[in-house]
């Protein structure tokens, strides 16, 4: 395997393995601990493996076609070969001679094909090149653009003279904008000089490729730097997908915000786009209004961003870098490059979901896909695939819907009236199962019976009285009409009485509407002291994205198989607080589509274990052979030596270690917690990282610490840092951390480093590395079990222990308990080792780490290495050592 450095023993073990599941065809799951350069391996073994895949066909082709050319006596050997004594019939029935002649016809057209194919091949080789190469057309392509720009600028100047000079009506500043976007020269689609060769023609077959996706964008972005690095850096076809937050240039659109907010406005602009032909023929004579069109959504720009991303890796930053420069989308631009390319890299959202698959055109068929950081897959399709919503957004999109209906009852065709009155009923009677009614102002309305029901889907439509309406059709219907989106735009034309030109007759009469609207978006000012935040940015939210969005998608969830998932009623507060939310219990459903088509699934991660819960949950459950499954687990970089992870079962005052709901929140616990914490700090240099169960356990202790003086005690040796509960103060709280640490080390007082409380599953236990100095000993109090009193959690459990086998005596929604705390605590012990010449000692804290289930469920490479310390004297002395 090429490698950009010699490669470690498991890093080869690693590419051997993935290459021969590939190869295979099979359903891989591949556990790399964090730190032994897994990014690597990956881009290495899978490319390695696409590289020679394509070789082999083209040699397979080139035999072919040799065939084809060297005249018919080679078929017809190949035929004669086939064919029986004369007058003999086949298996069918037919004559030989049919049979020749239809085996001849086959192989006819396949050479023609394989022929095409090689042409087009070839021309979009050579068109790369050119580009590659061929300066010149950048320059081409820019020039145009500065031309564009000018144009557009003496256009404005004449407009703005015009408007200046005669007494026109001035029109206000957003109206004026919409006006300019209206210029737009390449709908006949030129090409630019230079790339005179039909376009369409590179639009080719599906090449094979690999879909690489993981969690987030900056993991994304780190895999194409690797890719950039590696010996298959130059060239390789990669395109970067994501979303229109991350990749729309439009400033006008990003400022909006919200992606659901980002994604309307775009379609709104390429409808408008689509539209202009249309309204000018229709209104003939009449000014038209003018409605804005995206000035980036230019199909001639877009080819062109496409071949700069088929030349050169980019990754997301680039892309939209180079969006930015060319005047090209890099959301459409990069979809384009999606047919050519051998390698996309993609969120998780973009495979896993069929709809956002479709509407990019991925094609799974005997395609590779490779899924990174795959330890939460379970619990993220879950959350793909669940959907909540508020009774506020319920009523708001029954009161926008029901507007629309009056005001174009007269333009509507039977059909869609038929349909509109459908969903407002279906909105009426969810309303309703939340104890409402629809008519009335949802944050004004209390709720008799609060508290939280499952339903099955079933009983859910029965109990709603929904049951005669055929949900597939009414999704159908959303999908196709895109009424929430003719909703989104009534909404916005007459939301706000400013922009409403006062003069139309047609306004005098919406007037009225429009006060209605604002008493409903003011209906809960009265009692507006009462209001959290949280609430008021749920309005603001309503206000501003289509409420009828968010439905459909519950709409759509329930249209799953009855034993697939949960409805959950939950009644609070007022109709408006309360929401109706679709459990998906059966992930599997929705991965067997994956698994089916493709060639090849990989699921990689840093900690994988344990991993019956993809065996059974999720492939067996969507019928994957159980032969097709490959597991690779390999062991860490680092010496033996570098790492002492620690049972530890009771504390310095030989108080025994077991932190349950019933015994963690005594005191001689909380003190006996302190205790350890104080002599490990005075012998662990740099950062300890101590994690806690949840946020109150934290607090609760942090409390109780503070009030006994033994905070005091420990802020002589560490500086303590707890983590913050809101996401955008994690950055500002590690670096001050790691600051901190580093002056330490450097002042060498009495002061020896940094302290940092954290929460399991909080923002620190993933994906956050505590390298060298920053966790020189992390420390895990007691077992992060979940919530088991949450009704999703019951829901899960119940539906586990009926539709799975017993493993090894237990049942499996025990196991299931079991996987999710010992998930969680890899995840966050795993966060201490990175790198080959990194050390770190691990503490778990609690007696029950001992029985052989859990304890088995440790990653292999620190399992090996762990001690069990029934007393805490040993423990300390070899932490000392």
């Amino acid at each position: 395997f090429p490698f950009p450095y010699t490669p470690y023993l498991i890093q080869e073990q690693f590419m051997a393995a993935l290459y021969s599941a590939l190869e295979a065809g099979q359903v891989g799951i591949f556990e790399s601990p964090t730190g032994t350069g897994k990014s690597l391996s990956l881009i290495c073994g899978a490319l390695s493996w696409l590289r020679d895949f394509e070789e082999k066909k083209q040699q397979e082709e080139a035999r072919l076609l040799a065939l084809g050319d060297s005249g018919q006596e080679a078929k017809q050997q190949l035929v004669s070969a086939r064919a029986e004594p004369p007058g003999s019939r086949d298996a069918a029935g037919d004559p030989d001679w049919v049979t020749a002649f239809v085996q001849k016809k086959e192989e006819r057209d396949m050479v023609d094909r394989l022929k095409e194919e090689q042409i087009r091949r070839k021309k979009r080789e050579d068109h790369l090149e050119k580009i590659r190469h061929n300066v010149q057309l950048k320059y081409a392509a820019k020039r145009k653009r500065s031309e564009e720009d000018e144009t557009k600028r003496l256009l404005q100047l004449s407009k703005d003279i015009l408007s200046e000079g005669a007494g026109l009506e001035q029109l206000d500043h957003n109206e004026e904008d919409l006006i300019l976007a209206e210029y737009e020269s390449d709908e006949e689609k030129k090409v630019i000089s230079g790339l005179e060769e039909d376009d369409d023609d590179l639009e080719e077959e599906h090449v094979t490729k690999i879909y690489y996706c993981s969690r987030t964008h900056s993991q994304l972005s780190q895999f194409v730097r690797e890719v950039q690095k590696s010996p298959f850096g130059r060239d390789t076809r990669l395109v970067s997908l994501g979303s229109r937050q991350n990749l729309c240039v439009n400033e006008d659109v990003r400022s909006l915000g919200g992606l659901q907010l980002i994604n309307d406005r775009c379609m709104e602009m390429q409808k408008n786009k689509h539209d202009k032909k249309s309204d000018e023929e229709m209104e003939g004579k009449k000014r038209r209004v003018s409605r804005a069109v995206c000035p980036f959504y230019s199909y001639e720009q877009m080819q062109f961003l496409r071949s700069e991303v088929l030349v050169e890796v980019k990754d997301i930053e680039q892309l939209v870098a180079l969006g930015r420069e060319t005047k090209a989308c890099p959301y459409y631009g990069s979809r384009y490059a999606i047919p050519a390319a051998q390698l996309v890299v993609l969120p998780y959202q973009m495979i896993l979901h069929e709809p956002t698959r479709t509407a990019a055109g991925i094609k799974l068929k005997d395609q590779v896909v490779i899924i990174d950081e795959a330890h939460n897959l379970i619990d993220t399709i879950t959350c793909i695939h669940s959907v909540e919503v508020s009774g506020s957004q319920l009523c708001c999109a029954h009161s926008q819907l029901q507007q629309y209906m009056e005001r174009y009852r007269k333009r509507l065709k039977a059909k869609n009236l038929m349909y509109i009155k459908q969903i407002l009923y279906l909105l009426e009677r969810f309303v309703a199962m939340l104890g409402g009614n629809v008519n009335q102002n949802p944050g004004c309305q209390a709720v008799s019976q609060t508290g939280t029901v499952l339903k099955s889907i079933n009983d859910f439509l029965f109990q709603g009285q929904i049951d005669n309406i055929n949900l597939f059709k009414v999704q159908r219907y959303c999908e196709k009409s895109l009424i929430s989106r003719k909703l989104f735009g009534f909404m916005a034309r007459y939301r706000d009485p400013a922009t409403a030109v006062k003069t139309n007759k047609e306004n005098q009469k919406l007037a009225g509407l429009q006060n209605f609207l604002l008493t409903l978006q003011q209906g809960s000012d009265k009692e507006g002291s009462l209001q959290s935040p949280a609430v008021e940015a749920e309005h603001n939210q309503l206000q501003t994205a289509s409420p009828l969005m968010q439905i459909e998608g519950f709409l759509s969830a329930l249209t799953n198989a009855n034993q697939d998932g949960r409805v959950i009623i939950n009644r609070q507060g007022t109709v408006g607080q309360s929401s109706l939310k679709f459990l998906l219990l059966n992930p599997a459903v929705h991965f067997a589509k994956v698994v089916e088509e493709c060639r090849a699934v990989i699921i990689a991660g840093g900690t994988m274990q344990p991993v019956a819960d993809f065996r059974e949950q999720l492939l067996s459950c969507a019928g994957v052979d159980p032969e097709r499954v490959v597991e690779f687990s390999c062991g860490h970089v680092i010496p033996p030596e570098n790492i002492l992870p620690i049972i530890l079962c009771s504390g310095p005052s030989n108080q025994q270690l077991e932190f349950t709901y019933q015994t963690r929140d005594l005191p001689q616990m909380m003190d006996e917690t302190g205790r350890i914490l104080c002599n490990l700090c005075n012998v662990v240099p740099g950062g300890v990282v101590c994690f806690f169960p949840s946020y109150e356990y934290e607090k609760q202790v942090y409390a109780h610490w503070e009030k006994t003086g033994l905070l005091t005690r420990l802020t002589t040796k560490k500086k303590i840092f707890q983590e913050p509960k809101r996401a955008n103060q994690v950055e500002q709280v590690l670096a001050e951390y790691a600051k901190c640490i580093k002056r330490c080390g450097q002042a060498g007082g009495q002061m020896t480093g940094a302290l940092l409380l954290s929460v399991v599953g909080g923002k620190m236990s993933e994906g956050i590395n505590f390298s060298d100095e920053l966790g020189r000993c992390v420390i895990m109090v007691g077992m992060p079990y979940p919530n088991i009193k949450s009704p999703e959690l019951q829901e899960k459990m119940t539906w586990l222990d009926k539709t799975m086998p017993r493993a090894a005596g237990q049942a499996p929604s025990r196991v299931l308990i079991e996987n999710l705390c010992m998930k969680a605590v890899n995840q966050s012990i795993g966060r201490a080792i990175r790198h080959q010449k990194d050390f770190a000692s691990i503490l778990l804290l609690d007696h029950r780490y001992t029985s052989p289930a859990i304890f088995n469920k440790l990653p292999q490479w620190i399992r090996e290495r762990t001690q069990v310390k029934p007393a805490f004297g040993s423990a300390f002395a070899e932490l000392r050592k």
